[in-house]
């Protein structure tokens, strides 16, 4: 171990914050009779911790630090300059030039830990000493708690840490501590975490908040909440449990020649911790290994990925330098990890658009609702050429693939050929079966579903446009009967003696209605063929306040019914267009007809 020696050292933020001034005055790696720390760089780091953000937290701890050190003699703390204006209290340039002329002014030894930093103040004639990061990094405390099935730490104050074990969509969550962390422990593996960041080649600081930090060390992902922003210090490390390789996946034939040949815009969604990452990885190295040039855009930059693929941070860009970049420096395909909020769609669109072909890596619960969350976000008929195909992850294995096309057609389940209009259908990759419709509806965008229907369900489509016919026509009939025999034909069957108030003088009434219902209507006379005459009904008894119901069904809507009670005729009624005889329990007949249903007499209703 090689000691240097010097008389004053005037550290800069840099050495501070990465925790290595203190340590190597500790291992006597570095000796000096005196420590000068101006009061600019103190002003600085009290600015960071009081806005909450974890450097300003780990500066003021080293500072800490560096005094206890200075009070066991092994040498002297002093805080020189002046304290600088509130407004500049943010500014680093600015205090790292003030720091230079500290050390040019005293003929003191700046030290730091920036190559930058260093080269000017060799330039401006003053004594530097580097500190090099530690190029391999060293082991944290947390890692103590991961093992080889490990995916995920979970650490919070007050609360027993426990760790996602197993694989995407096949874990469990497991106590890796019986006793709770206290709050000071998340805090000392928070200053550990950031410190190392700092310090090493394979971290860095991907994200800064004044409540949170996320940090990438190594192949972990770690996210630090900390007051106010949450209600306790917690800490978040992810790692990928295992890498694979696409040849792993069970792909068909089909759709490995789809994404190595004509897939250019690439959905891959799932559910966290579903197995997103992992099948992106493969998919990269996939297209990598085929000779493409391949780069990632990524916040934070949280893939393990070999070095021939450029990964890209947005969250230390902005979207028109990422833009830019992937323009000029044209890959062949780019890996856009969680899409997120606006800006990110329209970014993805764009690249797209411009001839880039795009893998999108985003949140759905359904394969279906990822193409969903780019409406409003891009012109719906651009859609099919910005996605091309989704893989939908689900138990770390591609469950569902859909295709994007777009056609000009009357959409499933309307009636009428001028209802054409522009249709992004979905399909089913493997079955080209088709799933789902996408189309303006007025001034809204609608998904609807489609499915191989049953007859059943074709009913169930015709009933629907049957009833919307049957509201229009109850005006003009007491029954109404609908059949839906084409997409823009119907057949009204009414009583004969209201044909001709539906068709009125001279056709106006029925042209008029065929105009605001979209289909031709064809008027026939409603025939009591339900049943025959004399036909015992079996019916129901429905009671509400001040009425009763006598329920025959639906199929006997329109007919004319006796009832008798015993031998004795009570009534001759018509049956609703809902299948039952309403009667008021406050009438003589309802009295009597109720009455006799309540002591069990013998009550019959028949066809006339």
């Amino acid at each position: 171990m090689t000691e240097k020696s010097f008389a004053l050292i005037i550290p800069d933020f840099s050495v501070i914050v990465d925790g290595v001034l203190a340590q190597k005055i500790e291992s006597e790696e570095i000796t000096c009779s005196e420590v000068a720390i101006h009061e600019a760089l103190i002003a600085y780091i009290e600015s960071q911790a009081r806005i909450g953000t974890a450097l300003g937290n780990v500066g003021v701890d080293e500072i800490a630090k560096i005094s206890e050190i200075s009070n066991s003699g092994k040498f002297s703390l002093r805080f020189s300059g002046r304290r600088l204006q509130k407004h500049d209290n943010e500014d680093l340039l600015l205090v790292d030039a003030i720091i230079r002329d500290l050390a040019r002014e005293t003929g003191g030894v700046l030290i730091t830990s920036r190559h930058l930093q260093s080269k000017i103040a060799k330039a401006q004639g003053i004594q530097v000493h580097l500190i090099e990061k530690n190029i391999t990094g060293k082991k944290i405390s947390i890692e103590k708690f991961f093992d080889e099935t490990t995916m995920s730490i979970h650490l919070r104050e007050k609360v027993c840490p426990v760790k996602k074990c197993g694989r995407p969509g096949n874990w469990n969550f497991a106590t890796a501590r019986e006793t709770p962390l206290s709050a000071e422990e998340v805090k000392n593996f928070s200053r550990e975490i950031i410190e190392a960041a700092s310090a090493s080649d394979d971290g860095f600081i991907e994200i800064e908040r004044p409540g949170s930090t996320i940090v990438q060390l190594g192949n972990y992902r770690i996210v630090i909440t900390r007051p106010p922003f949450s209600d306790g210090w917690e800490i978040t490390a992810v790692r990928p449990v295992k890498r694979l390789s696409l040849e792993e996946y069970t792909l068909s034939e089909k759709l490995r020649t789809r994404i190595s040949k004509h897939a250019d815009g690439i959905l891959i969604a799932g559910s966290p911790g579903q197995g997103k990452t992992t099948f992106t990885q493969a998919l990269a190295e996939f297209y990598s290994n085929q000779g493409k040039i391949v780069k990632t855009v990524e916040a934070p930059r949280d893939m393990v990925l070999p070095e021939n693929i450029t990964q890209l941070a947005i969250s230390h860009g902005s979207s028109e330098e990422i833009h830019d970049i992937l323009l000029l420096s044209r890959p062949d395909y780019t890996i856009f990890d969680e899409i997120r909020n606006t800006k990110d769609f329209e970014l993805f669109a764009d690249l797209r658009l411009s001839g880039v072909g795009m893998v999108g890596v985003l949140h759905a619960t359904k394969a279906v609702d990822a193409i969903q969350r780019f409406l409003g976000r891009v012109e719906l008929g651009v859609i099919p050429q910005v996605v091309d195909t989704v893989l939908f992850i689900k138990d770390g294995e591609v469950k569902n693939v859909l295709s994007i096309q777009m056609s000009v057609k009357v959409p499933t389940g309307m009636i009428e050929d001028d209802l054409a209009r522009p249709v992004v259908e979905v399909m089913d990759f493997e079955t080209g079966k088709l799933i789902a419709e996408i189309y303006s509806y007025g001034e809204e965008t609608v998904v609807v579903p489609v499915s191989e229907k049953s007859s059943e369900e074709n009913r169930g489509v015709r009933a629907l446009a049957a009833k919307q016919v049957e509201r229009v026509l109850q005006r003009f009939a007491d029954a109404v009967k609908v059949e839906v025999v084409s997409d823009n034909k119907v057949i009204v069957k009414v009583p004969e003696k209201d044909i001709g108030g539906i068709i009125g003088k001279e056709g106006k009434n029925i042209k008029q209605l065929e105009e605001d219902l979209g289909v031709s209507i064809d008027v026939q006379p409603l025939e009591y063929s339900a049943g025959k005459k004399g036909e015992l009904l079996p019916f129901d008894v429905r009671h509400s306040k001040k009425f009763f119901d006598l329920a025959v069904g639906e199929r006997y809507s329109g007919m004319q019914i006796t009832i008798y009670v015993k031998n004795d005729l009570i009534a001759t009624v018509a049956v609703s267009k809902k299948g039952v005889i309403s009667m008021t329990k406050d009438n003589k007949v309802g009295k009597y007809l109720l009455n006799a249903i309540d002591n069990n007499e013998e009550v019959s209703l028949h066809m006339i």
